[in-house]
């Protein structure tokens, strides 16, 4: 069975594949929901963090939720990630991104977290600003290796992407070459060292939206060619090639994000090809928020996305798409879709 989890506006949706049919059951009604993540040790164990309400869990793949321990010092949590390759107790090390700019750490399933207080005292971090609250920042996304236990990364928005090497007692500044404005950040099993950063960068400077690292962040490089909309919003990769990649994009943050100026588009590349345009099966650019983008490894070639039109899915890895037929509760407003997770059951 397939479960989608979805931040929409005010709920987050829980979408289930039944006997060749959809459902879906709304959750945190009323809420803000920001960010979502799912123990892959556990997968009933879900994560959902939100702008006004702190961080909830879900212990039965999002039937209940209860709010997460205490320890997490502002009800702003923009980001959540759990570690496949940490573990403690058999269940994967939690990561929470607050705003204003800081990261908390659990190793009891959420019961309890302790703020990596050194992330605050890198010297960029005085020059994090988020446009839209210039007095403040925050943590837009944390990356757990898949593969090399206790190292992570965090995009602070917009700032910096960092990285620490020991479950974020200590922390390395941004690279010079690095990322500004990281919105998605994904690394692949099968490509060690690899990072792939969608990003807000090619907004003022065109050509620098996509950018990638082949040593683990040591150094960056922008392979932009075929992008006419330089924004990047997310990214996802096919589980059984990471080099195939899906990502969304727009000409700039009012098209990603009001409803009022909306354009956007879903781009595909493969191999050392250039990005393409996808249409067959998306709504068209006018009117379309930027998309959030999903994969999981139970589904080889198959993408996921979601935005103010609805849920998308792909089962050619990302050439042609279909929307899925979810019967929304009645005054369902999807609005921005701010997270996608996919899970196999």
């Amino acid at each position: 069975m397939t479960i989608l989890y979805v931040a929409i506006d005010k709920a987050v949706a829980v979408v289930r594949q039944r006997n060749g049919g959809w459902g879906v059951n709304l959750h945190l009604a009323g809420s803000q929901p920001q960010c979502v993540a799912v123990d892959s040790l556990h997968q009933e164990r879900v994560y959902c963090g939100t702008f006004d309400q702190g961080l909830w869990q879900s212990a039965d793949a999002g039937a209940s939720w209860e709010p997460a321990g205490e320890g997490i010092a502002h009800e702003q949590v923009m980001s959540v990630a759990v570690s496949a390759a940490e573990q403690v107790g058999g269940s994967g090390v939690v990561y929470a991104g607050t705003e204003p700019s800081a990261i908390f750490r659990s190793e009891d399933q959420g019961k309890s977290w302790r703020e990596l207080a050194a992330l605050r005292e890198l010297p960029s971090a005085r020059t994090w600003s988020f446009p839209p609250r210039p007095w403040t920042s925050h943590i837009r996304w944390i990356t757990p290796d898949p593969l090399m236990p206790g190292r992570v990364f965090a995009a602070a928005e917009a700032g910096a992407l960092v990285r620490s090497l020991d479950g974020g007692q200590t922390w390395e500044d941004r690279r010079p070459d690095g990322p500004f404005d990281t919105h998605t950040l994904v690394m692949h099993r099968l490509a060690p060292n690899r990072l792939y950063s969608a990003a807000g960068d090619g907004f003022m400077n065109p050509g620098n939206g996509f950018v990638q690292s082949d040593n683990g962040g040591d150094t960056w490089y922008r392979p932009d060619n075929g992008l006419d909309y330089h924004y990047l919003w997310s990214v996802a990769a096919d589980p059984a090639d990471p080099n195939t990649l899906v990502i969304s994009a727009a000409p700039g943050p009012q098209e990603a994000h009001s409803p009022m100026s909306a354009e956007s588009a879903i781009y595909r590349r493969s191999g050392n090809g250039q990005w393409q345009r996808v249409r067959d099966g998306l709504p068209t650019a006018r009117g379309l928020l930027a998309s959030v983008l999903a994969a999981n490894e139970a589904e080889p070639g198959v993408f996921y996305a979601g935005n103010n039109k609805g849920l998308f899915r792909s089962a050619d890895a990302g050439s042609t798409w279909e929307e899925l037929p979810i019967p929304w509760p009645a005054g369902t407003r999807i609005g921005r879709a701010n997270a996608l997770v996919v899970v196999q059951d």
